[in-house]
């Protein structure tokens, strides 16, 4: 593996747009910080009632572009039909260790959509299995070193979960909404014209309910706007005068 594709930090999700949804603003604040960030889109959201895998994929290229990252590709799993089984496990384990990141973020740990709670078991279950040296894997002809990040954190989407932690994105929120709109596709756009019937996340007030998750995160905090995160395992801290 060369160097040059190390990354700070890699989102595994399921869906294009879950990334953008979930942490668009904490990978464009990372990404000003002069970290690199990446996304690994496990399927291409084609069981979605609006757009098209190559639309789809045209979008998740223009969000990419808006939030600065270093990477962005998709294992073109099934959407709706993956499994949390060894073939799947070991596609992920190549991405990790392919991208060596120091933090992977995942999909909720359960979800009113059934793959976000599949596909977070997922990448935890590959997270730990690409550190043992004992599963070989190959990318470009090359053996693959193991690599276990140092944290694995997990997004909150439509469910409430309580947040172990929540990042300041005031910063950052008017560059998250726009990635969030170049999949015009998904979400309201009234340039967008098509005949393919209103969905969930299409409604006009689908990102004012984004929104509205953002500012209460950020009311405990004293931000305006801040995105939640979850994690299996108890967080540490060096300096406590680091917290809000």
């Amino acid at each position: 593996m060369e160097e040059n594709n190390k990354l700070d930090i890699l989102i595994i999700a399921v869906h294009p747009d879950d990334a953008e949804l979930g942490c668009g603003g904490t990978i464009l604040k990372h990404v000003a910080m002069g970290k690199k960030v990446g996304i690994v889109d496990l399927t291409r959201g084609e069981l979605g009632t609006r757009g098209t895998p190559e639309s789809r994929h045209e979008e998740a290229r223009h969000a990419a572009a808006v939030l600065g990252l270093s990477v962005r590709e998709n294992l073109g799993m099934r959407d709706g039909f993956f499994r949390n089984d060894e073939s799947h496990q070991l596609q992920v384990v190549q991405s990790i260790r392919k991208y060596r990141p120091e933090i992977i973020i995942s999909n909720a740990l359960y979800d009113r959509h059934p793959d976000h709670g599949r596909s977070g078991d997922l990448v935890n279950d590959a997270v730990f299995l690409a550190g043992l040296r004992k599963i070989e894997t190959i990318d470009e002809g090359s053996v693959q070193v193991p690599h276990r990040p140092r944290l694995v954190l997990q997004l909150i989407q439509d469910y409430y979960i309580k947040p172990d932690i929540v990042v300041d994105v005031s910063d950052h929120w008017e560059g998250k909404i726009n990635a969030i709109k170049a999949f015009k596709s998904q979400f309201h756009n009234e340039a967008y014209a098509s005949n393919e019937p209103e969905t969930y996340i299409s409604r006009p007030d689908f990102l004012e309910y984004i929104e509205g998750r953002a500012r209460e995160y950020g009311k405990y905090i004293g931000a305006k706007y801040a995105e939640g995160f979850t994690c299996r395992r108890l967080l540490g801290v060096d300096d406590l005068f680091a917290l809000k």
